[in-house]
C-alpha cells in the first residue's frame, strides 16, 4: 500500500494551513490501528485537505491512496474514507456557477473539474463496496456511486437488487436515499424510481423504509407523494413508537463501538445561524455594535461527563452519539428532515405533520418537532397558531432538551409566539434562576424564556429583568428586552438610571453603559439625562466613539426633557463633517428644535467620506421634514450613489423633505428588486405615504409581496435570529401601507 507516496514532491504543494508535507502521515494514519489516530487522520484530511470543500493540488494527489485504502478489507471504518472520496469528487459547477467564476477562482473550479473526473474514473471500485462485509461501508458505498458513477441506470438497477437482500436496516436506508439522489442528477429515471418508491412508501414494508420512500419522494418528485401524506407519516411514526427497529435499537454498535458521526453530504444540513446580516443585508448602522446573541442547550441528565474529543470529526461523533442514545430510530429525525425540505411551500401539510408530531407520547418526537417547526416558520409563512401552542406546551416537560429548544424556538417568534404566552411566563415564574444565563465568555445574557416573553411585551417578564438589573454584571442584552416591553418597562427605569450612574468612565464603560443606555433609550426615559451627559462628558478613549453615539441617541429620544445637554450638544456639532457632529446635529434637532444649527452640519455630512456616515446625514435630514426642503437637490444627486443604501436613504429623505414621491419611488422599488434586505425599510416609507402616493407600480410590488408564501429573507443554509421578526414587520407595513396612508406623512 501508499507505493509511490514518496516520489510525489508534497512539499512543493500546499493545504488550508501551509506546506502539504504532512499529507503522507495523514494518509498513513487512515488506516492506523489505532483508533484514535485514524480519527486524527481523518480529521487532518477535512481540516486542511478538504477544508470547507476546497480542492487543492494536494486533495488531487491523495485520490489513487484514499481508492488504495477504500478497497483493503484490513483497514478499519473505510466508510469515513469513502464519504470523504464522495465529498472530493461529487462537487458539481454548473454553467451558472461557471459564469460566475472569476480570474482567481479558476484554478480552484479547475481543481474541482479534475477531482470529479479521477474519482468518478474510480468509482467501479464501490459497486464491490456495497456487499462488503462492513456495515459501514455499505452505508457510505451507494450514496458514492449515486452521486460519482457515470452509469446511473446500471447504478439504479445495483440498489434495488442489493434492497432486496441487505440484512442492516441503517444500510436499507442508504440504498433508498441513494435512488434519490439518482433521480434528482438523472432527470430522465426520475418517474422510474418514483415508481418504485411509491411501491416502497405502499407495500408491506417495515415502517422505517416505508418513511425513507415518502422521504425521498418528496426531495425528487413529490407530485407523486399519496394525497393524504400526513396521515400515511403520521401513522408510520406511530408504527415506530410501538415496534422499534432492533438494527437500530442499540445505537453505536457498530463502527468500532462509536457512533457515526454525520456523514458529509448526507441530506440536507440544519441551517446554521448567521451572525450578521450576511448576502446583501444592510450594512450595519453607525454607531455602537450589538453583541451577538448566543445560547446551548444543557447536558441532558444522566449523561457521564467524559473527556472532550480532540477532533472536529470525534466531537461530531460524540454529538451523534449523545443525540441517539435513548432513541429506538434515531434516523428518524433525518428522513423526516428531507421529507420536510421536500415537501417545501406545503406549509398546510408540514404544520399538519409536525401539529401530530408535538402531540406523540415519544419526547424523541417531540424534540425533533420543535426544532423542525423552528425552520418551517423561520423560512414560510403560515397559520401557525396552534402549532406555537403545541410547542409552547413542551415548556413544561421534564426533559431538559425538549424544554429548552421549545423556548429558543419560541425567542425567534416574537408576536409570533403569543399562543404560547402563558406558557412561557409560567416557566418565567418558575425558574428564576434561568433568568440569566452565564457563560464561560463574554458577558451574561437572558434566558431563552425571558427574552421570548419579553419580546410579547408582556408585563409578566418584568420582574425578571429587575432582578437582571441588580446583578453585579447586567446582561448585555437587557436594554433591547426593554425596547421590546416599552411602557410596560417603565418601572424599570430608576434601575436603569441608578445603574449607568455607577458605570466607571474607563475602559470597560461601553460593556456595562451600553444596555443600560439602550433601555434608556426605548424608555425614553428623560429623567436620566444628567446620567447619560455624565457618559457622554466622560467617554474613554477605548470604544469612546460608540459610547457617545449611544448616549448621543438616549439623548435624542429624551427631547425636550433632555434640555441639559444643548450647550455639550452645540459643542459637538461644531465639527462638522464626523459621525459624532451628525448624531449630536440629529440630537439636538430632537431635544432644542433648532433647525438653523443643525442644518449646516447635517448637509456637511452628506459629504462625509464614508456612505454610513452620509447615510446617517441623509436620514437626520428626512427627520427635518420640511424645515429641510432646501437639501433637496443634495439628496436628489445621491439618488444614483453605487451604494444601495444610501440611494434607499436618500430617496426616503428627499419624500420626506419634499413630500413629493414621483422621484423617490422609482429608486425605492429598484432596490426593492435588488436587495431583499432593503424591503423592510422601503416598506415602512410606502406605508408612510399611502398607496395612492406611491404609485401604482408599488401597489403591486407590495401585493406581490403579501402574496408571496416565503419570507423575504430566508435562506438556505443559514438563518439571522431576527429574520421571522423582520419579515411579519415586513408584512404588516405591507398592509398598511396598501390600505392606505395610516401612518406619519412628511413632517411640515
Amino acid at each position: 500500500m501508499f507505493a509511490g507516496i514518496d516520489e510525489v514532491d508534497w512539499a512543493s504543494m500546499e493545504h488550508a494551513y501551509g506546506p502539504a508535507d504532512d499529507v503522507p502521515g495523514l494518509l498513513q494514519g487512515l488506516a492506523s490501528a489505532d483508533p484514535a489516530e485514524r480519527e486524527g487522520a481523518l480529521d487532518g484530511m477535512y481540516g486542511a485537505v478538504h477544508h470547507q470543500g476546497d480542492v487543492y493540488a494536494c486533495t488531487l494527489a491523495c485520490i489513487p491512496f484514499l481508492f488504495e485504502l477504500v478497497v483493503d478489507p484490513a483497514v478499519p471504518d473505510r466508510g469515513g474514507i469513502v464519504e470523504l472520496l464522495t465529498s472530493i469528487g461529487g462537487i458539481d459547477l454548473d454553467e451558472d456557477d461557471e459564469d460566475e467564476i472569476d480570474e482567481d477562482e479558476i484554478e480552484g473550479a479547475a481543481n474541482y473539474a479534475m477531482a470529479a473526473a479521477a474519482v468518478t474514473a474510480g468509482a467501479g471500485v464501490f459497486f464491490a463496496l456495497m456487499a462488503d462485509d462492513d456495515p459501514g461501508v455499505r452505508v457510505s458505498a451507494p450514496l458514492a456511486l449515486a452521486t460519482l458513477h457515470g452509469h446511473p441506470a446500471r447504478v439504479l438497477t445495483l440498489l434495488r437488487d442489493r434492497l432486496a437482500v441487505e440484512p442492516d436496516e441503517e444500510v436499507r436506508l442508504a440504498l433508498v436515499e441513494a435512488a434519490g439522489r439518482v433521480a434528482l442528477r438523472h432527470r430522465p429515471l426520475t418517474d422510474q424510481i418514483a415508481d418504485w418508491l411509491s411501491r416502497l412508501a405502499a407495500e408491506a414494508y417495515p415502517p422505517g423504509l416505508r418513511l425513507a420512500a415518502l422521504a425521498q419522494l418528496a426531495r425528487c418528485a413529490p407530485q407523486a407523494l399519496p394525497g393524504d401524506v400526513v396521515r400515511v407519516v403520521a401513522g408510520l411514526l406511530r408504527q415506530l413508537r410501538s415496534s422499534p427497529v432492533a438494527a437500530a435499537a442499540e445505537p453505536g454498535a457498530r463502527r468500532g463501538g462509536g457512533a457515526r458521526a454525520p456523514r458529509p453530504g448526507a441530506g440536507p444540513p440544519p441551517p446554521r445561524p448567521r451572525g450578521g446580516r450576511g448576502g446583501g443585508a444592510a450594512p450595519a448602522a453607525p454607531g455602537p455594535p450589538r453583541a451577538a446573541e448566543a445560547h446551548s442547550e444543557p447536558e441532558p441528565a444522566g449523561v457521564e461527563e467524559r473527556a472532550a474529543p480532540a477532533t472536529l470529526v470525534g466531537q461530531l461523533r460524540a454529538l451523534s452519539a449523545e443525540e441517539s442514545a435513548g432513541r429506538a430510530a434515531p434516523w428518524t429525525a433525518d428522513l423526516l428532515r428531507t421529507l420536510h425540505v421536500g415537501l417545501d411551500d406545503r406549509v398546510a401539510e408540514r404544520t399538519a405533520l409536525l401539529t401530530d408530531q408535538l402531540c406523540s407520547p415519544d419526547r424523541w418526537q417531540r424534540i425533533d418537532a420543535v426544532r423542525m417547526s423552528s425552520g418551517l416558520i423561520r423560512a414560510w409563512r403560515g397559520s401557525y397558531g396552534e402549532l406555537v401552542r403545541l410547542v409552547g406546551e413542551q415548556l413544561g416537560a421534564a426533559e431538559p432538551r425538549l424544554a429548552e429548544a421549545a423556548s429558543h424556538v419560541l425567542e425567534e417568534l416574537f408576536g409570533l409566539a403569543a399562543p404560547a404566552a402563558d406558557a412561557l411566563a409560567a416557566r418565567v415564574a418558575a425558574e428564576p434562576g434561568a433568568w440569566v444565563k452565564e457563560w464561560a465568555s463574554g458577558p451574561p445574557g437572558l434566558g431563552s424564556a425571558v427574552k421570548a416573553l419579553s419580546r410579547l411585551g408582556d408585563a409578566r417578564a418584568v420582574p425578571a429583568l429587575a432582578a437582571a438589573l441588580e446583578r453585579p454584571e447586567v446582561p448585555h442584552d437587557v436594554g433591547f428586552a426593554i425596547g421590546y416591553l416599552g411602557s410596560a418597562a417603565r418601572p424599570l427605569a430608576g434601575a436603569l438610571r441608578r445603574r449607568l450612574g455607577e458605570v466607571g468612565l474607563d475602559e470597560g464603560a461601553y460593556d456595562r453603559a451600553s444596555p443600560l443606555l439602550t433601555g434608556l433609550t426605548a424608555l425614553r426615559a428623560g429623567e436620566a439625562a444628567p446620567e447619560v451627559l455624565r457618559v457622554l462628558r466622560g467617554a474613554p478613549e477605548y470604544r469612546g466613539e460608540w459610547l457617545r453615539t449611544a448616549a448621543l441617541r438616549a439623548l435624542g429620544s429624551f427631547g425636550p426633557a433632555a434640555h441639559c445637554a444643548v450647550p455639550e450638544l452645540r459643542a459637538l456639532i461644531r465639527r462638522p463633517g464626523t459621525a459624532a457632529a451628525t448624531e449630536a446635529a440629529e440630537a439636538l434637532w430632537a431635544v432644542d428644535g433648532d433647525a438653523d444649527a443643525v442644518l449646516p452640519v447635517l448637509i456637511e455630512g452628506l459629504q462625509a467620506e464614508h456612505a454610513h456616515e452620509r447615510r446617517s446625514a441623509a436620514s437626520a435630514l428626512g427627520r427635518l421634514g420640511a424645515r429641510a426642503e432646501v437639501t433637496a437637490p443634495r439628496l436628489r444627486a445621491l439618488l444614483g450613489h453605487e451604494e444601495l443604501w444610501l440611494r434607499v436613504d436618500a430617496a426616503i429623505a428627499l419624500w420626506e423633505v419634499s413630500g413629493r414621491a414621483r422621484e423617490s419611488v422609482p429608486v425605492l422599488l429598484a432596490a426593492w428588486e435588488q436587495n431583499r434586505h432593503v424591503r423592510v425599510r422601503v416598506a415602512g416609507c410606502l406605508a408612510r405615504m399611502g398607496a395612492a402616493g406611491a404609485g401604482s407600480d408599488a401597489v403591486h410590488v407590495l401585493r406581490a409581496e403579501l402574496a408571496s408564501v416565503r419570507r423575504h429573507n430566508a435562506m438556505d443554509g443559514g438563518y439571522g435570529s431576527h429574520d421571522t421578526y423582520e419579515d411579519e414587520k415586513l408584512l404588516a407595513l405591507c398592509r398598511r401601507a396598501l390600505m392606505g396612508n395610516s401612518g406619519k406623512g412628511p413632517t411640515t
